[in-house]
């Protein structure tokens, strides 16, 4: 846990592993007053809840070999337990059986309260007071404005590969979104502005070892940040120099040195062909055939480029028209908020 979005990514892995269809995500003083994850998923019973903070304790995996089978975000069973050591943490479920819900509460990974309490079906994490017991950790984080970017970007990747789920989020009282159904195209508007959706390129590929679909920009949308690149394997974020390389060379001379085309790809694959444990963030993977699976990958990029039009769209000017009226298709113009570079203003005048 190096950072207030470094909590964020884990518990939002765990409430999809909890199978939501709900999740809330609500941040004070850009994540070190309070940062809390609500989801609807199963929850837990009064043994596993007080197993869960435990290091090295998790119900997702049962043996070693299970690791190459994963079909899970999360399988270390470490995060709860580092995110629990360092804050006020408490922990509040309710499985669909049970009558009422439980609350447990830690001060510095040391079980101080346990109640039974009224509680929604699912699992709420309320993480407080971050790094409080820490202070050099907590004096090196950087500022407000940079440490909500961190945690939006985060949110901002897990809406965009989920969904089917309605996400909510609230900034230092400020609902930023609330997305109830699940279309991609109007998630990705409102990220980027309006009409950014239809400046993209579908990719669509169906086979048995490497399924793929998502969007790519056309090149006029190229971006020099390659924060704008997102690849999903079996719907987990990751870097791979292979995939990144695939795709600027499948687009060729059609981008300007240095710049890079929007990427929203998800690819999907047998788990036992790929190692996800290889990163302290399970940020990267390793394919057993990296060959084979780049021979797969760049032709589908390649075509998807190759068969869009990029020549613009030109309207009939009027042969008179005067000098002081606009040309002909000019409001026709699309435009892009500043969300494409940066998250919305933080509240609370931060």
């Amino acid at each position: 846990v190096q950072r207030p979005a470094s909590v964020v990514k884990e518990l939002l892995e765990n409430a999809i592993d909890a199978g939501a269809t709900k999740v809330s995500v609500t941040i004070k003083d850009a994540g070190k007053e309070l940062i809390r994850i609500a989801d609807n998923g199963e929850g837990m019973n009064r043994d596993d809840a007080l197993l869960c903070v435990e290091r090295f304790a998790t119900s997702k995996i049962k043996s070693a070999d299970d690791l190459d089978a994963l079909h899970t975000l999360g399988f270390r069973g470490e995060a709860l337990a580092s995110i629990c050591s360092v804050s006020h943490f408490e922990l509040k479920t309710r499985q669909a059986d049970a009558t009422l819900g439980l609350l447990f509460r830690y001060d510095g990974g040391s079980l101080v309260e346990e109640l039974e309490v009224q509680a929604e079906q699912g699992t709420s994490f309320s993480v407080r007071n971050l790094f409080y017991n820490v202070p050099a950790r907590r004096k090196f984080l950087k500022s407000n404005a940079t440490e909500y970017l961190h945690i939006f970007v985060i949110v901002k990747t897990f809406t965009l590969a989920y969904p089917e789920i309605e996400w909510r989020m609230v900034n230092d009282d400020d609902e930023l979104f609330n997305f109830k159904n699940n279309d991609v195209l109007e998630r990705l508007n409102f990220y980027y502005g309006d009409d950014f959706a239809s400046s993209l390129i579908e990719v669509a590929e169906q086979n048995d070892y490497l399924p793929i679909h998502g969007y790519l920009g056309k090149p006029a949308l190229q971006k020099k940040r390659k924060l704008e690149q997102y690849f999903f394997i079996n719907r987990r974020l990751v870097q791979n120099r292979m995939l990144l390389q695939a795709v600027q060379q499948a687009y060729g001379d059609l981008l300007v040195e240095r710049q890079t085309p929007f990427v929203l790809l998800f690819l999907t694959i047998d788990p036992s062909r790929i190692d996800v444990n290889v990163h302290p963030a399970k940020l990267e993977i390793r394919f057993d055939d990296e060959r084979q699976v780049r021979s797969m990958f760049y032709p589908v990029i390649k075509r998807a480029v190759q068969l869009h039009d990029f020549s613009p769209n030109i309207s009939a000017i009027e042969p008179f028209a005067s000098a002081s009226e606009p040309f002909a298709g000019s409001s026709s113009q699309p435009t892009f908020s500043s969300t494409s570079s940066q998250a919305p203003r933080m509240g609370g005048g931060s």
